[in-house]
């Protein structure tokens, strides 16, 4: 029976050591500076130093101990290194994310500097344009979730439109805050891969950019939000949007994400939102958000998630003026 009991905690600190060298070698893959080459090889390297301690774990104690010792040290040098990597807000960004929205308040006036409103011929053909605009709170009518599609049913990118009573759209979305030429990996962005980034825009450019130009699958839900609600959730993107200019941080792709820093948010306005696992299943978000009984709940869900798609209305729309109205036309509202 001891015997046993030494080959099972061997068996179970074999895994510890497999598990922490999966870990390690990701992070030398995504974020150790150098070439592709370089990174494949320290990669691959650690992997074999594992491997090894994994093997000596079954050896005469005194070569299980150093191995064992060894190991824990490089370990925890790599953890040094990990620690020392910090989010920064001085870099070479894509054109789409390399402003963040700022604002001056007077009262119940915003004025919006770098709302952004590009022209996208294509994913990598497009017009740059960022606009300082000016928006009266007291004129706030609306708030809108929507959803894009782009990765299967469980994974969207989540945006959130304020409404104005002069017809006027103003859409929030947090971004990874790619580099130039850098492009999403979903398992990179648990490895410190990219910043966050909070930007504001005109669904023409935002919501057009993934229904027309991209061709994902775009939902439009209508929010049941008290005034109040709509208002400190505005405030509460721009106050945002200034921490991360004051404060980089970096995205998560389970816990720093479109949809939880959204939640976040939400936690402070209103007390007693559930938590769920279709907050981080981004996807299944809107029955979430059905369920609070924040939509047009008088209709069953899967007439207002048909109702909501607006791809058809989107590229009929393409960039016309109205194209807010447009694809909204249908749209059930919440009482």
């Amino acid at each position: 029976m001891p015997c046993l009991l030494s080959i099972a905690g061997r068996l179970a600190l074999a895994l510890v050591v497999a598990l922490s060298a999966a870990w390690a070698c990701l992070a030398l893959w995504f974020r150790l500076p150098g070439s592709e080459g370089l990174r494949l090889t320290a990669a691959a390297l650690w992997a074999l130093l594992a491997l090894g301690c994994c093997v000596a774990l079954f050896l005469p104690p005194p070569l299980r101990w150093r191995a064992g010792a060894g190991y824990l040290l490089l370990f925890l040098a790599l953890g040094l290194w990990w620690l020392s990597i910090r989010p920064s807000g001085e870099r070479d960004w894509a054109p789409e994310v390399a402003r963040l929205v700022s604002a001056e308040r007077h009262g119940d006036r915003l004025t919006l500097h770098d709302v952004r409103n590009f022209d996208w011929q294509t994913p990598e053909r497009y017009t740059v344009r960022w606009e300082t605009r000016s928006y009266d709170l007291a004129q706030l009518r609306s708030v809108d979730l929507l959803v894009s599609y782009w990765m299967g049913p469980a994974i969207a990118h989540t945006l959130v439109s304020f409404g104005f009573a002069d017809g006027r759209q103003l859409s929030f979305s947090v971004e990874i805050r790619k580099e130039r030429g850098e492009a999403f990996s979903t398992l990179g962005g648990f490895f410190k891969s990219y910043e966050v980034a909070v930007i504001a825009a005109d669904e023409r450019d935002i919501v057009r950019l993934r229904s027309n130009v991209r061709g994902e699958d775009v939902y439009l839900y209508r929010v049941a939000m008290p005034p109040d609600v709509q208002r400190a959730l505005l405030l509460a993107y721009l106050d945002e949007a200034e921490s991360l200019r004051e404060s980089p941080r970096f995205y998560n792709t389970l816990t720093s994400n479109c949809t939880t820093l959204v939640y976040d948010m939400m936690t402070r306005i209103v007390a007693g939102l559930p938590m769920d696992y279709r907050l981080l299943l981004s996807g299944y978000l809107p029955q979430y958000v059905y369920d609070v009984g924040a939509l047009a709940d008088r209709l069953p869900f899967a007439a207002l998630k048909a109702r909501g798609h607006i791809n058809e209305r989107a590229r009929a729309a393409d960039d016309a003026a109205d194209f807010a109205a447009r694809i909204r036309d249908g749209v059930p509202s919440p009482r």
